[in-house]
């Protein structure tokens, strides 16, 4: 009987084998043709109902609908024992109280692939990847696989995928086309490389604003590999690129994490020197900002690796400047040789890659890399969406339930000071599972060792909050709960008002929620006290009176306002100080109703931003046109123009009808390079120099560099031209409190600045944010930039007949995660008026 039973699971697992097929005999164009989501997602399916060494385990849904995947390849055995390996790992590392079942230690590496999705070889090569881990035929992978846990995310992008692949099915021809004049090789606005909401989702990996990053996050952080590879596609005339990464490389990066880019480097160098292929390291790809997919899982114990593969822009062919033709299936077979290399040294430094993911954690908690151990944020309404950030992130953080006298450096003054800890000030500390990764996004300045950085150079989270913090050198003693406490409701006789403070993203969202259900709300322009109730410029006040038809006003309010625990009930109109609720001081505002324009004038990314916020941040309604249909819009309709960053080409016509909406009380929010619509346009404000004296001073300087430059190297030409540059610093505005707004923003404002564009402090508008003189910056500035800066304007706003221009020199909606900028739109759209 048991020969019998042998000879069964000998038959059935021939015929596992027979039926198992790789890429090319199960998709019918494979490596010719980019495949559909679908088809992809169909083939791993087949992997894993045709072996015993893959499983599948979906973690999520896109926006559009289409479902995350992720899949774990090892050998059957470890793949029985999968949860315990995981929680062993987890525990031996310190990042889990919870003690397994014995098990042995494994390796653990996470592929991902297609965060872009218009780089289609990456996702493509992922299904290679993954047969021939399990290919039974493959005796080297199995060998991999007796101590490896291998994790693949085929596509990390779907919609962008399916955007871009459904774009090139649609212009194919029978016949490939390598010439750079076919379609094929010119994708219309606004491309596969971002997701849904035009989101960069490479840039998301810390902040997780966008839904398929939240989704994946969850179960990276449950897993926390010790290698992870970013699967990428560039310019199609690149060679391959494979670790070790560029200068800049942030300092709390370990040793050894830099050795194992080394050996990585070396062993995938072979492979590709036996096949003349042609790459480079240490160049472009720099491991400094936190929210890549190679520098987030760095910052979290892993080796963290990007690789890059010629082909965006190529179709499905492509002749090179060297005169030889890039297929798609030349791309799929590169990924797929690096990608199994980098495996293959995993499972070799397999017992070095355990004790130095170990080491890493127990080093971070017993001797902190940063400056500071403990960082404290003042109670605030944004320390709400600050705590889910952290959340998300698994990075430890308590409230103080007691008040203590500390001294600490204060982010908002750029020095040390005297401050006081209070009873729901939040507290984050350094001893933690998650210290690198604390440190990294709570620390002041980060240390930059090269200023050409491929992104942002500062992002210290106290800035991007806007709330006053400091940072203590020590550990601190203090008594803390794990929830903010919230005093009760003030006892009421009657209802005459609702009282709602303006302090963060759940204001905003409140305020769209009454607007979408024909609430009357009022906002207050001065501060007055109301019997214990403070009102603070920018707070909401719905009154009793202004809303008649709602009969059951009080039940229908406490509905509307369950999401803001800090509400009031307000009994009596009458201050205590300050004007009365009847007073002209709090007009009533008026609902926006929202034209955002699309199109190819328009940058993706910025449009996306918008979008993104008018949809998910606030819940909103928004109307999106492309420019091009323009001409189709009845401007009536609506009285808020939201103009993202872009090329705009208006015709005189245009123009014109832009300039009668907003002489009939319309509002234009103008971002970025939007602003070029109205720079010295008559009837207009804007203008690069508010005197003459700006101008002949703006030309000395270029004279000036125009001639040094006449003593520069070819060498030194690149660096040079960075002293005019900014690709992302954090820079001081001094605000104007009593404009709208900044409401709600603070003493000040730190704004992302990621573009040289300046204006000097404007005449005729109200400079509401603006660029002091000796202002304070955190990151890369070019030292010419960074002087002619000064007294220059951010946000400002022009009254033009019965509406307004907002000027938005920066992007305060910039990657969704800058949360006092969001704070900064919602004024722009629902209080300036």
């Amino acid at each position: 009987m048991k020969k019998l039973f042998s000879v069964f699971i000998l038959l059935l697992s021939l015929t596992l084998q027979a039926q198992l097929k790789s890429p090319a005999e199960f998709l019918p164009n494979y490596g010719k043709q980019v495949t559909y989501y679908y088809q992809l997602e169909s083939y791993f399916a087949q992997l894993v109902q045709n072996s015993d060494y893959i499983q599948h385990k979906p973690y999520g849904q896109t926006s559009e609908g289409r479902g995350l995947n992720t899949y774990y390849i090892s050998t059957p055995q470890n793949l029985k024992d999968l949860e315990n390996i995981r929680q062993n790992h987890l525990y031996q590392a310190g990042l889990s109280d919870s003690k397994p079942a014995a098990t042995s230690d494994k390796a653990i590496i996470w592929l991902s692939f297609n965060v872009h999705g218009n780089e289609p070889a990456a996702a493509e090569s992922a299904m290679n990847v993954a047969f021939e881990l399990i290919n039974p035929d493959n005796a080297a992978t199995k060998e991999w696989l007796q101590n490896t846990i291998v994790i693949i995310d085929p596509c990390l992008n779907p919609d962008g995928f399916s955007r871009y692949g459904n774009w090139l099915r649609t212009v194919s021809g029978k016949d490939t086309h390598p010439g750079l004049n076919d379609r094929e090789h010119m994708e219309p606005w606004p491309g596969g490389r971002q997701n849904h909401y035009a989101y960069d989702l490479n840039r998301d990996w810390a902040w997780q604003v966008q839904p398929e990053t939240r989704q994946r996050m969850l179960l990276y952080n449950d897993w926390m590999p010790m290698v992870h590879v970013d699967v990428h596609e560039m310019g199609y005339d690149e060679p391959y690129f494979f670790p070790p990464p560029a200068e800049p490389m942030h300092d709390f990066i370990t040793q050894s994490q830099k050795d194992f880019h080394t050996a990585i480097g070396e062993m995938t160098a072979k492979k590709f020197d036996a096949q003349g292929w042609s790459y480079y390291t240490r160049e472009v790809f720099d491991l400094f900002y936190p929210s890549y997919g190679d520098t987030y899982p760095t910052f979290n114990g892993a080796v963290g690796m990007t690789y890059e593969q010629g082909g965006i822009g190529a179709g499905r062919a492509v002749q090179m400047s060297n005169g030889g033709i890039l297929t798609l299936q030349d791309r799929i077979t590169h990924h797929t040789t690096a990608v199994l290399t980098a495996v293959e040294t995993t499972a070799w430094q397999k017992d070095k890659l355990i004790k130095n993911f170990r080491a890493y954690f127990k080093d971070s908690r017993e001797h902190p890399k940063g400056k500071y151990e403990t960082y404290i944020v003042k109670n605030s309404g944004k320390n709400e969406e600050l705590a889910k950030l952290l959340t998300r992130n698994k990075i430890q953080f308590a409230y103080a339930n007691e008040t203590k006298k500390l001294s600490g450096y204060s982010y908002q003054a750029d020095k040390d000071k005297d401050f006081t800890l209070e009873p729901n000030d939040l507290i984050v500390s350094a001893n933690q599972p998650k210290a690198v990764l604390t440190q990294v996004l709570f620390e002041p300045v980060q240390h930059l060792s090269d200023s050409l950085s491929y992104d942002i150079t500062a992002w210290a989270l106290p800035h991007a909050f806007g709330v006053e913090s400091y940072a203590v050198k020590r550990a601190i003693q203090v008594s803390t709960k794990k929830e903010v406490s919230y005093k009760g409701k003030f006892e009421y006789e009657r209802v005459y008002a609702y009282y709602v403070p303006w302090n963060g993203r759940a204001s905003a969202r409140v305020l769209s929620l009454l607007h979408k259900n024909k609430i009357n709300v009022r906002s207050a322009t001065k501060a007055a006290l109301y019997r214990g109730i403070k009102v603070s410029p920018g707070d909401l006040v719905i009154l009793k009176g202004d809303n008649p038809n709602l009969t059951e006003f009080e039940q229908t309010m406490n509905v509307m306002l369950e999401g803001k625990r800090d509400f009031e009930i307000i009994e009596s109109g009458f201050a205590v100080s300050g004007a009365d609720l009847g007073a002209e001081s709090y007009p009533l505002l008026k609902a926006p109703k929202v034209l955002l324009l699309s199109g190819s004038d328009v940058s993706a990314t910025d449009f996306g931003q918008a979008w993104f916020y008018m949809d998910e941040i606030i819940d909103y309604p928004v109307s999106i046109v492309d420019i091009q249909n323009l001409k189709r819009v009845e401007f009536s309709e609506f009285n808020t123009i939201i103009l993202a960053d872009g090329w705009y080409d208006f015709s005189d016509t245009e123009k014109m009808q832009l300039d009668t909406f907003i002489n009939n009380g319309g509002k234009v929010i103008a971002i970025g390079s939007a602003l070029n619509i109205f720079e010295d346009r008559t009837g207009y404000s804007l203008t690069k120099f508010a005197e003459e004296t700006g101008k002949v001073t703006e030309k000395e300087l270029d004279d000036k560099e125009s001639l040094d430059a006449r003593f520069f190297t070819t060498e030194s030409m690149l660096r040079r031209g960075l002293s005019g540059s900014v690709s992302g610093a954090i820079v001081e505005n001094v605000i104007d409190a009593s404009n709208p707004l900044c409401y709600g923003l603070g003493s000040s404002y730190f704004s992302m600045k990621t573009s040289s564009a300046s204006y000097q402090l404007l005449k005729g508008v109200q400079n509401a944010i603006y660029i002091p003189a000796k202002y304070k910056s955190f990151g890369f500035i070019g030292s010419n930039l960074k002087k002619r800066l000064e007294n220059t304007v951010t946000f400002a706003v022009e009254q033009k007949g019965s509406g307004q221009v907002i000027y938005m020199v920066d992007n305060p909606l910039f990657r969704g995660f800058w949360e006092n900028g969001n704070l900064l739109f919602s004024n722009a759209l629902f209080l300036v008026h």
